[in-house]
């Protein structure tokens, strides 16, 4: 029976996990400080789900792959772990002209609705832009902590090692014997290796907000307000799901951290750049009361690509990182894609490939 060894019990680590076991593997996963932890970057309540993507079908396709998968994992467990919600595009520019696109080639269902449109269906969301938006209508969210921490809970009734340790990577290698081991450890990926990681993923702190809705409006709740991204301005928002709040958080990348050590509260120049997003596209939430604010982190590599790599020098040690904001959706697709690629079933992708990469820039939305 073939061994694998996955540190980090994050979305990617526990579907790599999901999908060698499947093939028979054996596997023990690994986190200091359990799954989907509050410092881990699938430790947060909500992730949108969405397979818009411009030209980058890759994503689009690992979408339409993953959230079949989502659905599957939320019948086994018996929780809910994904609200349809759809998603809207706001901005300028040739990207979603590029999206609309993508997924008509895909036969992923998209709708242009114009500004006029645009008040009439979602009047709660207001948009300066001059032209039409794009709107994704089978898009929607995910309960991220919840449906990490409910797929690691099914692969330990399934026979998963799990271990709560901190994991010493130049130990494990050098004791891998004919063992896998893949790194999967999001923000931590460049401490545990460094010589390899400290220039290619480069975590930053990530500020995400939550306010409170009218008494007796239900215009915010999931059923009559979508999740919403807006590029240009590197915002994005999601409906108030389970009555804690609309989320309102900054998709541009913050100030380098370090998410074992760094502070998690938030100032109040924060707070008031996230009320002048409400002000701009959700102005009947001005002023509305702040309910709770969280602090994670994205792990962004040169290019915005996941990084899906072996280590050099390493034939049975590999990468998986680099989710850069997007990549928690991606789960079920990339355990597949890391299966395949260790048992030599497909050939990589270059774009997720650790070397060739641009330099940094932010590439991928």
């Amino acid at each position: 029976m073939q061994r694998a060894t996955i540190v980090g019990a994050g979305v990617f680590g526990s579907w790599i996990a999901h999908a060698l076991k499947a093939r028979g593997w054996k596997i023990t996963l690994i986190d200091q400080h359990g799954p989907a932890n509050a410092r881990a970057s699938s430790g947060g309540e909500t992730r949108i789900i969405r397979a818009s993507y411009g030209r980058l079908g890759i994503y689009s396709q690992w979408t339409r792959e993953s959230l079949p998968a989502w659905l599957a994992l939320e019948e086994q467990v018996q929780q809910r772990l994904f609200v349809k919600t759809g998603a809207l595009f706001l901005g300028e520019g040739t990207w979603l002209a590029d999206t609309a696109a993508t997924l008509d080639a895909h036969a992923i269902n998209t709708e242009w609705i114009s500004r006029g449109e645009l008040a009439r269906r979602f009047p709660q969301l207001q948009d300066a832009g001059p032209g039409d938006v794009l709107f994704e209508p089978d898009a929607g969210v995910l309960f991220a902590r919840r449906a990490v921490q409910a797929l690691v809970g099914a692969l330990a009734d399934d026979g998963v090692r799990l271990v709560q340790a901190r994991a010493d990577a130049q130990s494990l290698i050098e004791e891998i014997g004919d063992d896998v081991i893949v790194f999967a450890a999001g923000a931590w990926l460049p401490s545990l290796l460094p010589e390899v990681l400290s220039d290619a993923i480069a975590p930053t702190r990530q500020e995400v907000f939550f306010f409170g809705t009218p008494p007796g409006d239900a215009r915010f709740g999931p059923t009559q307000m979508p999740a919403w991204v807006a590029f240009d301005d590197g915002i994005y928002g999601l409906p108030d799901l389970e009555h804690r709040g609309v989320k309102v958080a900054f998709d541009a990348h913050g100030p380098r951290a370090d998410p074992e050590t760094m502070d998690r509260s938030v100032d109040e120049a924060a707070i008031a750049r996230a009320r002048d997003v409400l002000q701009r596209h959700l102005p009947a939430l001005a002023g509305a009361p702040l309910l709770e604010t969280r602090v994670c982190q994205y792990e962004n590599t040169t290019d915005g690509h996941l990084l899906l790599d072996q280590l050099p020098g390493h034939e049975r040690v590999w990468i998986a990182g680099g989710g850069s904001g997007h990549g928690f959706k991606h789960g079920p697709a990339i355990g597949r894609y890391m299966a395949d690629v260790i048992e030599s079933r497909r050939d990589p992708e270059p774009a997720f490939q650790l070397t060739g990469r641009p330099p940094r820039q932010r590439a991928v939305y």
